[in-house]
This record gives C-alpha cells, structure tokens and sequence, in this order.
C-alpha cells in the first residue's frame, strides 16, 4: 500500500511543479492556492509513505516521479524541446524508478 501513497505523492509533486508556471511566479492567486494545496499534500502522502519505506528510496522515487512527470508535461503543455536526448534520459530515470522498486522488494 506504501507504493500506492507514493506514487499519488509523486502525482502531486508533478502538480505542484506545473502548478508554478501557471502560478506566474506565485503571482496568481488561484494557480498559487492549488500548487500550495498540491506541495501540502504530496509532502503528506510522502511522509505517510516512509513509515514503511525507507527515506532513501522513498525520496528517490518520489523526486523521480516528480521529474519524468514534470519533464513530460513540460514538453505536452508549454512546448520544451521533445529531442531524443531528453527522451532517453526521461526514460533512464523511469528506469532508475522501477529499479528502485524491484531492488526494495516491492514492498
């Protein structure tokens, strides 16, 4: 069940992250109370998440989602460059995540 907390705290982080270029800079009221709400609640689910988990690997994974998650949606939403480069390396952190979990025992 841990795995599960912290993948929606990984979700979340990615919310928070895209929540601050719709922020402007913290500078927009409604982007900036959802972006707040989404950091709230992801260091929530994370914290509830490394009861079980250790720090370490919960934090890695958690930053992990956040980047691929961030990254892709970076390139969806607001145009970043989708060269194959980037691709690859989006794609070793995925597999970083996944090793991450396979080497805990997906526990």
């Amino acid at each position: 069940m841990s795995w599960y907390v912290l993948l929606v705290a990984g979700l979340f982080e990615v919310a928070w992250a895209v929540g601050l270029e719709y922020s402007d800079g913290l500078s927009k009221p409604v982007p900036t109370a959802a972006t707040v709400v989404a950091l709230i609640v992801s260091m929530l689910l994370l914290a509830k998440a490394v009861e079980d988990l250790p720090v370490g690997t919960a934090y890695a994974v958690w930053t992990g989602i956040g980047a691929v998650g961030t990254a892709t949606l970076g390139i969806v939403l607001f145009d970043e460059p989708a060269d194959l480069a980037r691709i690859a390396f989006i794609g070793v952190i995925v597999v970083g995540i996944a090793g991450l979990h396979l080497a805990s025992g997906g526990h």
